[in-house]
Parts: structure tokens; sequence; C-alpha cells
């Protein structure tokens, strides 16, 4: 699902974009009213998070705007609970209003309930188990095992690592990791390096029987598989606990 998240804090935008990303929405950002109308005219998105107090045309106008072009739901976010704002908001359509500061967990939260009341489906995929070179991947627990050994990984570990080995012996684009594991332009470099180091050292993927996860500069990163099947792995059983 795509949001258009219109904020004119940069920080603030920063990170509710990147804990929406968490969420597997697809983010679009605009830093003000302006750019927030010609990115909801071009992009089109399922849904609106909106400023309220911002430089004109303010979160008011934009609300004003879209509601006079399209039904797309919007949820207005304001600096203070008050009664004259919220009571105009709804005046001019807008489907929710929250006040900051917010759990992000609540906005993400009323962002479903939103998007369940205007019957836009979200939907929760959970990928196929997957298999590879004696590995054995459960998207479902996090785990990946090969004979005896089980490690589980963290939820974004697991998504880096399935998409690599989904892709096995062929170069992953970092802009197509970033898109898959944080959502449309999330992502940032020094993140993704530092969750593959954590993988290498999780899984023993140093080029050693394990496999490698090498990288390629500027580009991205590749999983090869070692040579050594299920039945040869080492005889340890071992479980590592997810990190939150």
């Amino acid at each position: 699902m795509k949001l258009l998240l219109v904020e004119d804090d940069r920080d603030q935008l920063d990170v509710t974009a990147y804990m929406l990303r968490r969420e597997r929405f697809t983010v679009v950002e605009a830093s003000d009213g302006g750019q927030a109308l010609r990115r909801f005219r071009t992009e089109r998105p399922d849904l609106v998070v909106v400023n309220l107090a911002m430089p004109p045309p303010d979160g008011f106008e934009v609300l004003r705007q879209i509601r006079a072009e399209d039904r797309t739901p919007v949820l207005v976010v304001a600096a203070r609970d008050d009664p004259p704002d919220i009571y105009r908001c709804f005046e001019l359509g807008a489907d929710d209003f929250i006040t900051k500061p917010y759990a992000f967990r609540e906005l993400a939260l009323r962002v479903r309930a939103i998007l369940r009341r205007s019957n836009i489906v979200v939907h929760e995929e959970i990928e196929a188990r997957l298999e590879h070179g004696g590995l054995s991947l459960d998207p479902e627990t996090h785990e990946v095992a090969r004979g005896s050994l089980v490690v589980r990984l963290t939820p974004t570990e697991f998504r880096i690592f399935y998409t690599l080995v989904k892709s096995a012996d062929h170069i992953v684009p970092a802009a197509r990791m970033f898109t898959y594991v944080w959502g449309n332009e999330g992502g940032a470099a020094n993140s993704l390096r530092s969750h593959i180091c954590h993988l290498r050292k999780k899984l023993g993927l140093d080029g050693g029987a394990r496999g490698s996860i090498a990288s390629v500069p500027a580009v991205g990163y590749v999983f090869r598989a070692s040579s050594l099947r299920a039945g040869n792995a080492p005889d340890a059983t071992e479980s590592i606990a997810a990190g939150s």
C-alpha cells in the first residue's frame, strides 16, 4: 500500500517514513504543501498522512484540494488537540485525526483501520519456504536451517537473506533490497552493511564450507552457497534467538 507522508519537519519526516516502511508500507515523502499536491497527483497514493501546521499551503489547504479532486483517505496530524481545528478538518473531509506526540504503532494502526473502512485491502503476504544448497528458510519463524543447525534471524535480517538466497549466484542490487526490506526509497547503505555483517557472523558465511555473502562495490551483494550438502552439515544443534 502506498502512503503519501506530508511533514515540513525534516527530522520528523525521516523517522516517520522509516517507521511506516518497517510496517511494510510504501512511503512517498513531501516536505511542504505544494510538493504534497504535486506528488498526490503523480503518485496516486492509497492514503495521505498530512501535518496540519505548515507554511502555506498548509494542511487545511492540502486536505481541501485533495478532497476536491478525489476520495483518497486522509489522516491529519496536529501539534495540539484543538477542537476548532479538529472540527474544521472533519468538515473538510478528513478521515481521522491524531495529535503529536504519538506512538508510531498507533499511527500504523490508525492507517490500517482507515484503509479497512475504505475497503482497501492491505495484503500481508507471507513468502513461501525456500530451499537452496542444503539451506531451508522458513518465513513464518524467520529460521534458517542446514541439517541440525537452526539459526533464528530478526525479521529484517531474514528479509535480506531471503532476497539474497532467492537470487543465489546472482548480484542483488542494493536498491532492490531497500525496496523489499524497507519499502520504496527506504533503507540506508550503512544499515544494510550492518545487517549483512550480522548475517555473516550468525550464519558463518565467511566463504568457507557454509557459503558466502560477497559485496559488489557500488552495485549490491551476492550469495553463493557452499558445496556442502545438508547431510554433511556440522554435527551441532543451535538456536539463536532473534533480537528485537
